[in-house]
């Protein structure tokens, strides 16, 4: 295989129809490394926004169980990517998701952002520090991708194109992003865990050089002081310098999954495997305390609610 024999098959599908075939390919051939990072980081934009990190502050899961929550959030996704939209572990995965969300009261706006973040924050990422950007055919596929994961979520008003969910994403921030003390538990949890993935000796640098790669609205929504400048561009140049290398590096030829990488540490606890219906949280007997990151406050209906699959009605 050559370097870039995984894109000309990109293009050769349509990113209307074939758009988890596409999406498999760039996350788990073409930057698996790139999209782990991204999508964690996607996930930790939405914490800034105090309604979000607010109400996983007070599960207590995210800084209680932050790699467990981690490990699950990774394997319930990667379900929907691996095995498709129509199959029964992607249904039961989605379901699974669903049963979570319907727990908490989460806003139709709050909702259409995280999608958003996913869409955007992988783009944005590869554009900044990967070995290739993003072709036409995976930006489209990667929209329809999410496209399709929130109508089986039950979410309405998701937006039709890439330059919308940007949009959105960028609105929703400017207008939410603001600082709250139970968000900033949850993201120094987050930072914690990031850092643990490495030799004690390296943890606290690690830890400032993650700070490094938030940009300013992100950074001050959470209260952390900017990193001196040398030290950002340093970081900065040093992920860049990554993409050049892997540049080099010939096409992967076996996928990598999420669940392959060496930070997901809950996942070789499951040595006969795991059941889906079994990852995430789950609500106590009597629905009065949190087991296992129950809801421990009044909630509304949510997306998806009514849908047995959370297919959508």
């Amino acid at each position: 295989m050559q370097r870039y024999d995984w894109l000309k098959k990109i293009q050769r599908l349509d990113p209307e129809t074939q758009f988890t075939e596409i999406y498999r390919i760039s996350s788990w051939y073409e930057f698996p490394w790139d999209y782990t990072q991204s999508l964690g980081f996607a996930l930790y934009r939405t914490y800034a926004v105090p309604s979000v990190g607010r109400l996983l502050a007070r599960t207590g899961e995210f800084t209680g169980r932050t790699q467990k929550r981690y490990d699950d959030t990774l394997l319930i996704l990667e379900a929907v990517v691996e095995h498709g939209f129509d199959s029964s572990r992607g249904r039961e995965a989605i379901r699974r998701m669903n049963q979570m969300h319907r727990r908490y009261d989460i806003s139709d706006d709050d909702f259409r952002y995280v999608l958003a973040t996913f869409v955007v924050t992988p783009k944005r990422w590869l554009d900044d520090y990967g070995w290739r950007r993003l072709s036409p055919h995976e930006v489209r596929a990667a929209v329809n991708y999410y496209r399709e994961l929130g109508r089986h979520m039950g979410m309405t008003g998701i937006p039709e194109t890439y330059e919308e969910f940007e949009r959105l994403l960028d609105d929703y921030e400017r207008e939410h992003f603001a600082f709250d003390p139970g968000a900033r538990a949850v993201s120094d949890a987050t930072l914690g865990l990031m850092a643990s993935w490495y030799p004690a000796p390296l943890r606290p640098t690690m830890r400032t050089s993650s700070v490094c790669l938030l940009d300013d609205p992100l950074r001050e929504a959470f209260g952390y002081p900017a990193p001196p400048a040398a030290l950002r561009r340093a970081v900065r140049a040093g992920m860049r310098l990554r993409g050049r290398v892997v540049r080099l590096m010939p096409p992967r030829r076996r996928p990598h999954l999420g669940r392959d990488g060496w930070q997901v540490r809950s996942y070789p606890g499951y040595p006969h495997g795991y059941r889906i219906s079994d990852l995430g949280t789950f609500e106590a007997k009597g629905g009065t305390r949190p087991s296992s990151g129950g809801c421990p406050f009044p909630h509304t209906a949510a997306p998806g609610d009514g849908a047995e699959d959370g297919a959508g009605a």
